[in-house]
């Protein structure tokens, strides 16, 4: 009778590790407002390379003074340029790589 309690016990602890284990697996890498999953960091990152690139491109753009980073699709623009031509042209790329939801534009004329 004693083993059958403690393997009723044990069986218990057993679901109840299993089950907190099951939910640390299917949301470690979830997505919060403020945190991006495993697969939208990826994504960002590539969308940010790709208008790095864009910019290497480019012949009015600045690439090197000015700063990309994407959170969820939404790319800011960061830095300062010379002209105002330069940093709309800057937003125009950039809204027109794949993935892009939205640019927030944050560069400076000098």
């Amino acid at each position: 009778m004693n083993s059958l309690k403690t393997s009723l016990k044990l069986a218990a602890l057993a679901a109840v590790l299993g089950s907190g284990a099951l939910l640390a697996l299917t949301t470690g890498c979830a997505a919060t407002p403020t945190k991006e999953s495993t697969g939208e960091y990826v994504d960002d990152s590539t969308i940010t390379a790709k208008v790095k690139a864009a910019f290497l491109k480019d012949d009015v753009v600045k690439a090197r003074i000015i700063s990309v980073e994407t959170f969820k699709g939404i790319v800011q623009l960061s830095g300062f340029v010379d002209t105002a031509a330069e940093k709309y042209r800057a937003a125009d790329i950039a809204a027109g790589i794949s993935g892009v939801r939205d640019v927030k534009n944050k560069i400076t004329v000098k």
